[in-house]
């Protein structure tokens, strides 16, 4: 077995929600979640076959984003996984349509961070083992760091 770690840079502006299906319908499935969920969102997804032709399928209705997603899901290449950016809305509008998808099996993550995808790779093929997101943490928030944590909950229209 060999270990990989695959860096998934998020384009400018976006989110990411990294999972694991296990149909190959579940491309269109994603893609309809999101639309009837945020119609105004822009995205793309890709999703790794993990038989047949084992390409990997990929929608959206953002060019940029269905292209980055492609790619990065290439570069991951770990069958029935599925990668999407997301634009114009966050991962906590879609996450409880996308794991109601009854192909969706998990969540990796969700996230605004770039991310590092820990793989292992056998003869047979290649799988996810887990998900580095974003940094260390670098120490307990003070009262201070509260206060802000607060106010920017509410700027962008999360708290009353």
């Amino acid at each position: 077995m060999e270990f990989k770690t695959v860096k998934i840079v998020l384009p400018i502006n976006s989110n990411l929600i990294l999972g694991q299906t296990h149909f190959i319908k579940s491309v269109e499935d994603l893609y309809e979640a999101i639309v009837s969920t945020v119609p105004s969102a822009k995205f793309g997804i890709a999703f790794c076959e993990a038989s047949g032709p084992c390409l990997v399928r990929c929608e959206g209705n953002d060019s940029e984003l269905k292209k980055a997603a492609a790619e990065d899901a290439l570069k991951i290449g770990c069958g029935h996984s599925f990668l999407i950016f997301l634009r114009d809305a966050y991962p906590i509008n879609v996450l409880n349509t996308i794991q109601n998808v009854p192909e969706v099996c998990g969540i990796y993550c969700a996230t605004g961070n770039p991310i590092e995808v820990l793989v292992a790779e056998t003869d047979e093929g290649r799988g996810i083992i887990g998900v580095i997101d974003g940094s260390k943490s670098k120490g307990i928030e003070t009262p201070k760091d509260a206060k802000d944590r607060k106010t920017f909950l509410r700027e962008i229209g999360y708290k009353l």
